[in-house]
């Protein structure tokens, strides 16, 4: 069987349930490795990791062995599952419903790296809403059939 050769790049962008700042900066780093660790055990790559107290971007080039919806699933679980084993949260942690994904081309590499790892410092000007909003409209994604992480009208 011949070789597949890919360079799929993602960013990966979920939020706590109900957008509860429940990500505490004493172990959000362990988070990160973990889920790193997770994605790099199925074959994917982890460029760069971050977020706020109620939302996770991960940007990573994807192997399509698997399915992406397979992947964010067991990402999701296996890392919500590691913050209860862990006890960090004093309340039930759990990540919202559905997730958004978009690509980029490795002329984007850098940009898309640097936006994550500055995230605390963009969150200062622009509300995850915002954000989120902002990239929806970029990519000229349709809003309205389903809910986007609960904010949109």
């Amino acid at each position: 069987m011949a070789d597949v050769f890919s360079k799929i790049y993602l960013q990966l962008v979920f939020a706590v349930k109900y957008r509860e700042a429940l990500i505490d900066i004493s172990w959000e780093s362990d988070l990160y490795k973990y889920m790193t660790g997770v994605a790099g055990k199925r074959g994917h790559k982890v460029y760069s990791i971050g977020g706020m107290p109620d939302h996770i971007h991960i940007f990573l080039s994807f192997k399509p062995a698997e399915s992406l919806s397979d992947f964010v699933r067991e990402l999701k679980k296996s890392s919500q599952k590691y913050v209860v084993d862990k006890k960090y949260c004093n309340s039930t942690f759990h990540w919202q419903a559905g997730y958004g994904v978009f690509s980029y081309s490795e002329a984007h590499v850098s940009m898309i790296c640097n936006y994550i790892e500055n995230q605390k410092e963009h969150h200062k000007k622009k509300s995850f809403k915002e954000e989120y909003g902002k990239i929806i409209d970029d990519f000229k994604i349709e809003r309205g059939r389903k809910d986007d992480f609960d904010f949109f009208e």
